[in-house]
């Protein structure tokens, strides 16, 4: 476990590996046991033809510390299936978390 302290954010990386389908997208949600302690969950959509380990960005917004669990259920992954499939997938467009093993850091400036 960790302790994350008020007002801070952290990266991790999901136990699992994704290989998302041309005709699938996900929303990922926060579970009740830390949303109960104010702890957000921020997990971007998976897109179609998406892979790899997701990244995940855990806030802890309020005033108090939070301990998180390794290996313990944090999220929620929904998977909606289109009605046809994407004509441009996130692989077509060369998306650079493509097949992420680590933590992804940010594609900024």
């Amino acid at each position: 476990s960790c302790v994350l302290p008020p007002h801070a954010c952290a990266l991790a990386r999901s136990v699992e590996y994704f290989r998302i389908p041309r005709d699938i997208v996900t929303i990922c949600l926060g579970k009740s046991t830390y949303a109960r302690c104010g702890v957000l969950l921020n997990v971007t959509p998976f897109e179609p033809l998406w892979e790899g380990y997701a990244t995940v960005a855990i806030v802890n917004p309020t005033s108090l510390p939070a301990r998180i669990y390794a290996n313990e259920g944090i999220g929620q992954i929904l998977f909606l299936r289109g009605s046809t499939e994407c004509l441009v997938s996130y692989k077509d467009r060369g998306g650079r978390y493509d097949r992420q093993t680590g933590i992804g850091l940010p594609n900024v400036g």
